[in-house]
């Protein structure tokens, strides 16, 4: 522990809890805690959807997996940056004009049903939570590493302020802690790579060349860890659609006045994941060549501190204080995403919706909503203390391949097919979901027959890693088999009149019955 480290941390938690008090005193109705009051512009949301996306996993994990594996590593970070054109082509502007708060307030629009509002939200709850372990088992080890303290403060550290975040200042102020902590991560990276590629003389090619005659030419060509192609292409269905599906990612379309802002939105966040992901090459190939790869391996197995470790080679205790800094920024901004997204789903679906059909004041509305924010963290809080010893890398991946599952098929559905109904809504939520779980619970992460390597010892029923190739498909075909194995005339005459008024307001944001009137 040093002054320059502590001076860093105190900088960023200081600024950050300032961005709080102002977004407190603006934080008065439903519409402010969850949706900033739909009144942030589109770069201003480009930067948010960055912040939330860009977590732990991408800036640590991608720039440690390059340094560990070459090509492999960066070809999956490829699938980040398509995943935002999907994002803006066929699901934002739908998506903010049918919703409101929540993906199942989307669902509703068409399916007017509380086991459709119940399904999504308890999706939404699964996925959060296996997002916000990883993130705070990371914070919690990075926080130690750097302090010394023991990792359950750590963790208590980290969910404290991402809850205080929440609590007092909702949309408002997770939004702006998530811009702040884009503009530094982008900084920061941008600081990196230009430092390591001033050491190859500005030259691509001699940068290749080095690695090439110094660790071989299979760090510049795929399949040095990802040796299954059908292992690779899975992993890549979960990353591109699974974004699509991702909760906290669907709920910051609601914080814009329009889909016009909502397309800016994304293309903002294209750009910014663009340029990020290829500023990894330079982080990767750098810490490989002037940290290396034992010495990485030393420190963390998976790699996932080959940046930090290059900003010391780079720039001493001053950069390597300052990269830490804005890695814990990146979980921090993170984690208040998940917790405002998981604690809409228990307060606006479930208590709100469900429980009390809608008929709650603005202000028991954002107190069930504060609520909320701190059962989820509770939660979290308590299965990251436990998870402390466990590789929870994987986690991220399963919840990208929830959403692409569980997620995106009924989201589809519901804009794009005319014949779609809810129980086919609910078979297909259901399917992606169980599909997933019961999958992931048989593979490679959990079971492997060396110790150590997973949760159990054992040889796995399922190869895959992430099984997106198996439970995609069965997400949408449980859909369809849903709506046409159960379909009425007089149901289906009735389906096909409301998919109308929702096709005009999923592309004009204007309801039919608005314009009669």
């Amino acid at each position: 522990m040093n002054l320059v480290t502590i001076g860093f941390f105190l900088g960023i938690v200081g600024l950050t809890l300032i961005v709080t008090y102002i977004a407190a005193k603006r934080t008065s109705s439903a519409s402010d805690f969850y949706t900033a009051g739909g009144g942030l512009k589109g770069w201003q949301n480009g930067f948010a959807i960055a912040g939330d996306y860009l977590s732990a996993a991408a800036f640590l994990g991608v720039s440690g997996a390059i340094a560990l594996t070459g090509f492999d590593g960066f070809f999956f970070s490829v699938g980040y940056v398509v995943a935002n054109l999907v994002l803006l082509y066929i699901i934002a502007e739908p998506m903010r004009n049918l919703g409101r708060y929540t993906l199942a307030d989307m669902l509703t629009a068409r399916f007017n049903e509380k086991r459709i509002r119940g399904v999504a939200a308890t999706g939404t709850i699964i996925i959060v939570i296996l997002y916000m372990i990883a993130q705070l088992v990371g914070a919690g080890a990075l926080i130690k590493l750097l302090f010394g303290i023991d990792y359950w403060m750590a963790v208590l550290i980290v969910g404290v302020m991402m809850t205080t975040y929440v609590l007092f200042g909702g949309m408002t102020a997770t939004s702006w802690v998530q811009i702040i902590k884009a503009a530094l991560l982008l900084f920061g990276t941008t600081l990196l790579a230009f430092l390591v590629f001033s050491k190859f003389d500005f030259s691509l090619m001699k940068m290749f060349d080095t690695i090439s005659a110094e660790h071989g030419d299979q760090f510049l060509v795929p399949g040095m860890k990802y040796t299954s192609s059908t292992d690779s292409v899975s992993m890549m269905m979960a990353l591109v659609l699974g974004t699509s599906g991702l909760p906290h990612i669907l709920m910051r379309f609601f914080t814009v006045k329009d889909a016009k802002t909502a397309r800016a939105s994304i293309s903002w966040t294209t750009w910014i994941t663009a340029i990020f992901f290829s500023l990894t090459i330079f982080l990767g190939f750098g810490a490989m060549n002037f940290v290396g790869i034992d010495a990485i391996k030393l420190e963390n197995a998976a790699g996932n501190t080959a940046a930090p470790l290059l900003a010391e080679f780079l720039g001493g205790n001053i950069l390597l204080s300052f990269i830490c800094a804005v890695a814990f920024a990146t979980i921090l901004a993170v984690v208040s995403g998940l917790v405002l997204t998981g604690a809409s789903a228990i307060s606006h679906d479930i208590y709100g919706e469900i429980l009390n059909d809608g008929k709650l004041t603005e202000k028991q509305q954002v107190m069930a909503a504060r609520i909320g924010s701190i059962s989820i963290a509770i939660v979290s809080i308590i299965l990251a203390l436990f998870a402390q010893s466990l590789n929870v890398s994987f986690l991220v991946s399963f919840a990208f391949c929830i959403g692409a599952s569980a997620n995106l098929p009924v989201i589809l559905y519901t804009i794009y097919w005319k014949k779609f109904n809810s129980n086919g809504a609910v078979a297909a939520i259901v399917t992606g979901l169980v599909s997933c779980l019961v999958l992931g619970a048989m593979g490679p992460n959990v079971w492997n027959p060396v110790e150590g390597a997973a949760i159990f010892v054992g040889e796995p029923l399922v190869k895959l890693s992430v099984p997106a190739i198996i439970t995609i498909p069965l997400g949408f075909i449980a859909g369809y088999l849903g709506t046409v194995l159960t379909q009425h005339k007089v149901e289906s005459k009735k389906s096909k009149e409301i998919y109308q008024e929702i096709r005009v307001k999923a592309n004009t944001g204007v309801s039919v019955s608005d314009v009669s009137h």
